[in-house]
């Protein structure tokens, strides 16, 4: 199973899909892209087969689980969860981001030093109330 532009909620897109292992999709990267805010707040989600930080380039282990992972920045995670088969991990991802684009993921409570403007930012993009 794999992910579709067109399946996902408006504003995600998928930036890197690898043949049944890990994918990467963001969140209005139009708005994240370094000039009105910085590009490390571009959120991030992953779907991954083992520890979605692992570096680039590391070697490959297979583990018995699949993660999805939101980062709204490198260090900062909203929310994660854990599947046994990719499909269910697609499914998750999924529902994530139809969560994300409509405003019901708290971003706000994932940091210890509120970014507000940022923060105002996603509330006008994805509707939600402060």
């Amino acid at each position: 199973m794999s992910f579709e532009s067109a399946s996902l909620p408006d504003g995600w897109r998928v930036w890197n899909e690898e043949a049944e292992g890990r994918t990467v999709l963001v969140y209005r990267p139009d708005v994240f892209d370094g000039d009105r805010f910085p590009a490390a707040c571009l959120p991030t989600l992953y779907v991954t087969n083992g520890s979605p930080r692992r570096r680039p380039g590391a070697a490959q282990r297979e583990a018995d689980e699949w993660r999805v992972t939101l980062f709204l920045e490198p260090d900062v995670e909203a929310e994660s969860s854990r599947h046994d088969e990719r499909e269910e991990a697609v499914a998750a991802a999924r529902d994530l981001t139809d969560r994300f684009a409509s405003g019901e993921i708290d971003y706000r409570g994932a940091y210890q030093v509120p970014r507000e403007e940022y923060f105002a930012e996603l509330d006008e993009l994805t509707g939600r109330k402060a």
